[in-house]
């Protein structure tokens, strides 16, 4: 719809004209006659998620709003549309209307978490002066990125009526900084055999997946293979891992049978029991457990590096940065005041800085979740987590990050073969005003007594300068003029 005159007062709140959206010249309402927009808004929606419900979005977001603000990733990539547009919006720096909509800009991402996650890499290697703020639509199977923010973890409506209500959520909504994390796989080149990530699926969202860097990228090293990514949510190793492959491989065969969310969860859990994931310790041998595939460390914020001790049951691991995981689950809970003067252990933040450790012995220990108050096997709270992967251990593992798993081989005759994760700067979010996800800074984040857990299964003993993006835009230049942010300013610290 480009006739803005015809637009209700609600919907002008959200409308771009087109010649901030593009430098075509448009014949639409001249920028006098349009009002400032209180929420100006880029809409990218997957339109092949949630089965038919992204195509019948896309079609009520572009009834309701200017069809050329709406955008289908399977036509055209975000770094792409964001490039065109902040260039176009530096050609406008003199105009009053353009630089109101660059200050206030918002952005609604409909998908799947690798979606969301791709709109989220996208945006931190632009490095823009001002960068959207993301409100994500649940279009996945897990959705456990728009869940940690308020905005559910069901497949929405495509109605008109729904559309509206979930854009009233946008106006209203707060900006929250979530921290980033910039994952970095490094091997020796193998002598015989592949070593690059098999995934299950052909991902559109690849810019910013885990992926084999270029010869001329700072993190390549001669004789080495390096890969790289970077993840919002979690990045997992071990069964969990294994069985989202399995679905997504499964889905890949037969996508007829995926079209419906509840089918997609049954699906899930039936896949984990064919795998051996209720009877672990039966099916799958101990070699395959954490504590004999990799030795794990962790560092605290002033770069000391320790060993993390894994019981030897753990055969699956969690690195979590929000408290949502498979469909809305929090796994690391909020210990009790004992455990954090213990061992020195606080709720999980999104914006201090640290990542959440987390084990699982097998599903029924993952049903835990599923009680009040439940939560896994607290390992560490770390700033930066490095797998070694043990000589011959393996040819194989399973990895996942922010929904999107993948087989990853291992060469047996390599001692070298090591994953790091490292926080890597914030991204802008918008959330819901009673989010489950906290900050540290935030003085209305409870933290009463009966928000604490009181399970007492945490049988653990106690416990650079290269990182500076995530691939995702590359080639994305902008002018000079501010081109930068620094959002990786006022960290809360932790004792260690």
């Amino acid at each position: 719809m480009d006739d803005y005159n015809s637009l209700s007062d609600f919907l002008k709140e959200f409308y771009i004209p087109t010649y901030v959206l593009s430098p075509e010249p448009s014949s639409e309402t001249p920028a006098l006659a349009i009002a400032p927009p209180q929420s100006p808004v880029l809409v990218f929606i997957n339109s092949k998620s949630g089965g038919q419900l992204g195509g019948e979005l896309l079609l009520t977001y572009r009834s309701l709003l200017n069809d050329n603000q709406v955008f289908d990733l399977g036509v055209e990539t975000p770094d792409k549309v964001l490039r065109r547009i902040y260039l176009n919006l530096e050609k406008l720096k003199d105009d009053d209307l353009a630089c109101h909509i660059r200050d206030k800009l918002k952005i609604i991402v409909a998908g799947g978490d690798g979606t969301a996650g791709w709109l989220l890499g996208v945006v931190c290697d632009l490095k823009l002066s001002h960068p959207p703020p993301i409100a994500t639509v649940p279009l996945g199977t897990g959705n456990n990125l728009p869940f940690a923010f308020g905005w559910g973890k069901k497949n929405p409506g495509t109605d008109r009526t729904s559309v509206e209500l979930f854009l009233d959520q946008v106006l209203k909504a707060k900006e929250m900084k979530i921290d980033n994390w910039h994952i970095l796989m490094r091997m020796k080149a193998p002598k015989e055999g592949p070593c690059d990530p098999l995934a299950p699926l052909e991902l559109p969202h690849s810019l910013h997946a885990f992926h084999r860097v270029s010869p001329t990228d700072e993190l390549n090293k001669e004789g080495y293979h390096t890969f790289r990514g970077g993840f919002w949510n979690y990045f997992s190793l071990g069964m969990d891992a294994q069985i989202s492959y399995a679905f997504h491989s499964e889905r890949k065969l037969h996508p007829e049978k995926f079209k419906n969310q509840l089918v997609n969860q049954s699906t899930y859990v039936k896949l984990g029991c064919t795998q051996g994931w209720f009877c672990a310790s039966l099916f799958h041998p101990a070699s395959r457990n954490i504590a004999q595939l990799a030795k794990v460390k962790i560092a605290n914020k002033n770069g000391q590096w320790h060993d993390l001790h894994i019981p030897h049951s753990i055969r699956s691991i969690v690195c979590l940065n929000l408290p949502s995981f498979s469909g809305g689950l929090n796994p690391w809970g909020t210990p009790n005041p004992r455990k954090q003067r213990d061992r020195d252990l606080t709720p999980p933040f999104v914006d201090d800085g640290f990542i959440e450790v987390v084990g699982f012995r097998n599903a029924w220990h993952g049903l835990v979740l599923l009680a009040p108050k439940g939560h896994g096997t607290r390992l560490a709270q770390a700033n930066r987590v490095r797998f070694e992967f043990r000589k011959g251990a393996a040819d194989h593992t399973f990895m996942r990050m922010d929904g999107e798993p993948w087989k990853q081989p291992l060469p047996m005759d390599d001692e070298t073969v090591m994953v790091e994760i490292s926080h890597l700067g914030q991204v802008n979010m918008l959330a819901t005003h009673d989010c489950r996800s906290k900050s540290v800074y935030d003085p209305s984040t409870p933290r009463h007594q009966d928000e604490y857990d009181d399970n007492e299964d945490d049988s653990v003993a106690e416990e650079g300068e290269e990182y500076r993006k995530f691939g995702a835009a590359d080639t994305f230049k902008i002018p000079d003029e501010g081109k930068h942010i620094n959002n990786s300013k006022g960290r809360a610290s932790r004792r260690n």
